[in-house]
């Protein structure tokens, strides 16, 4: 796993959730990103990442679907870097996770 991943956060029906799955995770493998697909209704997965979820939306209400949040260490001490709300076409999602991995460059 990589240290930098996109966590995507989504429903099962959702139908932008699902269109974005056809390339959110190629994307995220093109810019050398990990990715976990948390959907809502696996609730164990959802339990193993519902800490960064709350960590961004206390309360869920801002987020959109699907919410992608790009995190160091997901697994572990994880720290948030930015997010990608919402559906996108596959070239401005990937620019917008560049921008946000540009936005980190040390």
């Amino acid at each position: 796993m990589a240290d930098r991943a996109v966590v995507k956060f989504s429903s099962e029906d959702c139908g932008i959730c699902h269109k974005m799955s056809f390339y959110d995770q190629k994307v995220a493998a093109e810019l050398g990103l990990g990715f976990i697909d948390v959907k809502m209704q696996d609730t164990a997965t959802y339990r193993q990442y519902r800490k960064i979820l709350l960590t961004q939306y206390p309360n869920k209400s801002e987020m959109g679907w699907p919410t992608y949040l790009v995190c160091v260490h997901p697994d572990g001490a994880f720290q948030i870097l930015g997010e990608v709300k919402g559906g996108h076409p596959k070239g401005e999602f990937r620019s917008r996770l560049q921008a946000i991995l540009d936005s980190c460059a040390p």
